[in-house]
């Protein structure tokens, strides 16, 4: 009587080794792309959070929006160091701190306020993918074009 042979062949351990690494390959693949979409989420966040941000600043300062400070604002204004500030100062102000933190906080991040008779166009703009975009154009490219986050209000 001839003992049979059990357990796994060679070629039987290596093709489960094989389909084994596949898959986890795909769970590697996952995880990576699950953390590229948080960080991309933590960003529109902070984007969110940056034009409520400058709302707040703009109800704070009614007299500055009435006499048209937040006007066509973009890039960083000067400081105005003032320690008894007009409201066209406080203006100043408001956006020099908000471009700046826009900057520090968003890769390549900017903010524009645009008037248009009683609304408010806030668009913060930013390079999601780090790939050095610098178009304005918000078409959704971001090979071409920032990422924007466009908030209208009306004051």
């Amino acid at each position: 009587m001839e003992a049979k042979q059990q357990g796994f062949s060679l070629l039987e351990v290596l093709i489960s080794v094989v389909i084994l690494s596949i898959g986890m390959l795909g769970i590697a693949a996952m995880q990576a792309s699950a953390i590229r979409y948080n960080h991309s989420a933590e960003l529109r966040s902070l984007a969110v959070t940056q034009a409520s941000n400058m709302v707040d600043r703009m109800l704070a300062n009614s007299q500055g929006v009435t006499n048209g400070s937040y006007s066509n604002a973009t890039g960083i204004p000067a400081d105005p160091n003032c320690s008894t500030c007009t409201s066209t100062q406080i203006a100043q102000r408001d956006i020099h701190e908000w471009n700046s933190s826009n900057q520090q906080l968003l890769p390549s991040g900017q903010g524009t306020i645009v008037r248009n008779a009683n609304r408010f166009i806030i668009t913060i703009r930013w390079d999601n993918d780090r790939s050095g975009a610098t178009g304005l154009g918000c078409s959704g490219n971001l090979s071409v074009d920032m990422a924007c986050l466009i908030m209208e209000v009306q004051i």
